[in-house]
């Protein structure tokens, strides 16, 4: 009797145990559960707040691109008037005096060039900061980081014919024109420096070397510029399209 006694209280014991490591066991799994949760629900805060930012940081770059879609539009118009322009000097070459009417004159003379502002705070900050960690797309990343070296190909070309403007087409027509001409006809104020003062010489100017290879040399990097105008048009409309896809995504 007291044998069956003693094989029946280690059941006992035996049964308490396995319902305390199940009870256990199932406060484990409890715990680990609510851990992930929590942890889910952070995630997802996390990414909520990220994409915020990458929201705004989409919202001010998409604002500038399409700023630099017009200015690049009006510039594509300017530098295909100006490369026209600079064909039709050429072509007065050689010309006499008479046969040079007074919009040939002006034609010949001009130096208006105007500055394309491509704007670039925004891009530069992407690319400078940690704002480049809250992009998702990969493809969209790559777009971004290129398009800094696309602009300063923009602003190089530019600055070469400004030089050629300012440094060799300028001085020679400064030396062969005289600004006589842009006084008023009709004012006897100015009779005595129109009858007297030195009269310009646009037949010498244009048959001077260094005005011709600045004039063609001109032409050239205008064309040139047209190209990286057009090319740079096609990057910025590109990484906008990109844009717009992740600011509609869910």
């Amino acid at each position: 009797m007291v044998l069956f006694r003693k094989v029946r209280n280690k059941l006992l014991r035996l049964e308490k145990f396995k319902t305390y490591f199940i009870y256990a066991l199932g406060e484990i799994v409890l715990i680990v559960l609510g851990l992930l949760i929590a942890w889910k629900i952070n995630d997802l805060n996390e990414i909520r707040k990220n994409r915020i930012v990458e929201v705004k940081i989409y919202k001010s770059l998409s604002q500038e691109l399409d700023t630099n879609l017009v200015v690049l539009d009006s510039a594509i118009v300017d530098y295909t008037k100006s490369i026209q322009m600079l064909q039709n000097t050429i072509n007065y070459l050689g010309n006499q005096p008479s046969e040079l009417t007074q919009k040939a004159k002006s034609l010949i003379v001009n130096l208006n060039y105007d500055k394309t502002i491509v704007r670039n705070e925004a891009i530069n900050s992407i690319n400078a900061t940690s704002k480049f960690e809250f992009i998702e797309s990969d493809s969209l990343k790559e777009l971004i980081a290129a398009y800094p070296n696309e602009l300063d190909s923009f602003n190089n070309q530019q600055s070469k014919i400004e030089n050629i403007i300012t440094e060799r087409l300028k001085p020679l027509i400064e030396k062969h024109i005289s600004l006589l001409e842009i006084l008023p006809k009709n004012s006897y104020s100015y009779q005595r420096v129109k009858n007297y003062g030195i009269q310009s010489n646009y037949p010498d100017l244009l048959e001077n070397r260094e005005y011709q290879n600045g004039v063609i040399d001109r032409l050239i990097q205008t064309k040139n510029q047209l190209v990286i105008a057009k090319n740079l048009r096609h990057k910025t409309e590109n990484i906008a399209t990109k844009l717009n896809q992740e600011l509609h995504r869910p």
